[in-house]
């Protein structure tokens, strides 16, 4: 009996893998914020760039989720 296998076939990502392009942002921040900026990210075993996104990140998903809050009460009658 022969078995046949596929050589050099290419892995699939697995299906919750969401792939996202980046973008470049600069920034000109205060000497003083950098530092303290510095600080908090080092606190965390964390870049700079790494703090400041996922505090972003954070910031968005607080917004996007009273949004959400505020339409569901809007929806129930709740306000």
């Amino acid at each position: 009996m022969t078995t046949t296998r596929k050589v050099n076939a290419a892995p699939h990502p697995p299906a919750t893998l969401v792939l996202m392009g980046t973008s470049v942002l600069s920034l000109r921040i205060d000497g003083e914020l950098l530092e303290r900026l510095r600080d908090r990210a080092a606190k965390r075993g964390m870049s700079v760039q790494d703090y400041v996104v996922r505090t972003l990140i954070r910031d968005d998903f607080d917004e996007r989720f009273q949004t959400a809050v505020e339409e569901t009460e809007k929806f129930y009658g709740v306000t």
